[in-house]
């Protein structure tokens, strides 16, 4: 037993169950939410879309949910140290996920700062009329080519916002669990929801707005016989929940152990699904407007990204009346959403370096964010920021996100068997009961529908070069970056854990345990030996 002196810190905690919800919906409510699910169900069929839509947040956003949440709280801990308490050869698939958060942390900062620029921008209309796209590219990110190599001249216009970014964000990491990302989460949760409901009301207002919203949810039946737009949905929904990215693993060990988990994943799940939809309202009725004043239809200006974001929106905001307001409150909503989900990004990296070297949390924090936030400095502040941000953001999530959450769910369903032990533990503690066809949907469809996602990413990527990007730009930020991911998350894994790390010494665990051990089944009144216990209360 480790002395008073060695004794890991005891675990960070949620200050409540809603403090959790708040935390989750807020790493789930993102940049994609706002400016990726409108035009993914306007190319996906309209209010046809919302079929597919509903059945992947149904039999894969939800159960994959649940499977994170249920690894993190039953085996309380970060990624690599719940995978590592499941199964000790099971590490490496935690720190594939840090490693994942590590690459999306650099870029997805970068974004926030442009947001927050644009903030101010829209209450002074700088970029001018009619020159949004020009503006965005070449006098504000002033963008090069990467041809020659990776630029390092320095942006001033970006890089100065992207460092006030990361001091906000080391700060609130900084404060902990309960008095930073809790707190964080209590205060830009409510201003966005209000922010945006405002900028939703605003932009039905405006001439065109119906023309918007009929192109939005106007059905095209004929689209459900295309297989692709259930891949897009199924997609998707991946990426919206936050689901395989270590994030619900890590926030889901900060619960007590008596906490409703499938109560609380589907208020987090519906809810994010809710402010996508409310998003797909604001956004298309702003385009609707945009088309009206263009002369054309909805389908000539509808787009998404960064081109929704940072050309479009400008355009709306130069063209309608009172469009510094939309502006405000459309981009002020990007940079909330952005900061809520960096956290929870970050969270996973600090959580994990916590757990194996057993550091306190500042000194954790600063030694995690500060390399990352100089990387990213160094990186996204330049003449060619967008071509990496575009490429390491394509690679990582295809062959990242869903490669890591695919090989998860065949170790912990096929391999290790612990399905059931997971359906256990949820049951015991929620309200709302999972049975059979949860191991079916976590253990069957969602390895076949991430298999063949997988699969056509990599066959498209082989067959048509990313971006028309060169061969060594390509090797290096994207295969090299995804490939490069796995090897480094196997050598972290072989490294020893600190004789301080939770992994040795965690009185949290030990606690849990004791309970786990001897606990009344509440259908036959026994006593059983739970099956953690039965392998050892050490990982």
């Amino acid at each position: 037993m480790a002395t008073a002196t060695t004794q890991a810190p005891r675990r960070e905690a949620f200050g409540s169950r809603n403090v959790f919800i708040l935390s989750a919906i807020g790493s789930a409510v993102g940049l994609g939410n706002i400016w990726r699910f409108p035009y993914v169900a306007y190319e996906g069929g309209g209010g046809a879309f919302l079929i597919p839509y509903l059945c992947a947040l149904l039999t894969a956003g939800i159960p994959l949910l649940f499977f994170d949440y249920a690894i993190g709280h039953r085996f309380r801990g970060s990624a690599p140290l719940a995978f590592r308490r499941m199964h000790r050869a099971a590490e490496p698939l935690g720190w594939w996920q840090v490693l994942i958060c590590v690459v999306i942390a650099t870029y997805y900062a970068v974004i926030i700062a442009w947001a927050a620029m644009y903030t101010w921008f829209s209450a002074q209309l700088t970029w001018g009329a009619g020159n949004e796209e020009s503006f965005f590219f070449t006098d504000f990110l002033q963008m090069g080519d990467v041809t020659g190599g990776v630029s390092t001249d320095f942006v001033p216009q970006v890089g100065f916002p992207l460092i006030g970014v990361w001091l906000v964000v080391i700060v609130i990491m900084a404060l902990g669990v309960k008095r930073g990302i809790g707190a964080a989460n209590m205060v830009l949760m409510p201003l966005l929801t209000v922010m945006f409901v405002i900028l939703v009301v605003q932009a039905l207002f405006l001439p065109g707005a119906m023309e918007g919203l009929n192109a939005f949810f106007t059905p095209n039946w004929q689209a459900l016989a295309d297989p692709a737009v259930w891949a897009s949905a199924y997609g998707h929904i991946f990426f919206s929940l936050s689901v395989a990215f270590g994030i619900m693993v890590t926030y889901a060990s900060y619960l007590k152990r008596r906490t409703d988990m499938t109560g609380s994943g589907l208020v987090v799940a519906f809810a994010n699904s809710g402010f996508e939809i409310l998003a797909g309202i604001g956004v298309f009725a702003a385009l609707g407007f945009m088309a009206q004043a263009a002369s054309t239809d909805v389908s000539g200006v509808a787009t998404s990204g960064i081109g929704l974001a940072f050309i479009a929106f400008p355009t709306i905001v130069s063209q309608a009346t009172g469009g510094s307001i939309i502006g405000v409150l459309f981009f002020g909503a990007l940079v909330f959403a952005g900061v809520t989900s960096l956290i929870s990004v970050l969270e996973v990296i600090v959580a994990a370096l916590q757990d194996k070297l057993g550091w306190r949390r500042v000194r954790t924090t600063l030694i995690v964010t500060i390399p990352i936030a100089l990387i990213s400095i160094a990186l996204f502040s330049t003449t060619t920021a967008l071509a990496v941000l575009d490429t390491t953001d394509a690679f990582v999530n295809a062959f990242g996100i869903m490669a890591v959450a695919l090989v998860a769910v065949i170790v912990v369903a096929w391999i290790l068997h612990k399905l059931p032990v997971l359906r256990e533990h949820l049951n015991r503690r929620s309200s709302f009961k999972i049975g059979r066809i949860w191991i079916l949907l976590v253990a069957v469809l969602a390895p076949l529908v991430l298999g063949y996602l997988l699969i056509s990413e990599i066959v498209a990527k082989i067959t048509t070069p990313y971006g028309d990007y060169p061969v060594w730009f390509l090797s290096i930020f994207g295969w090299g970056m995804a490939i490069g991911l796995v090897v480094i998350g196997m050598l972290l894994a072989v490294l020893p854990w600190s004789r301080r790390s939770h992994a040795k010494d965690d009185p949290d665990y030990d606690e849990f345990l004791a309970v786990e051990r001897y606990e009344a089944d509440p259908e036959t009144g026994t006593v059983r030996v739970s099956d953690a216990t039965q392998n050892g209360a050490r990982p």
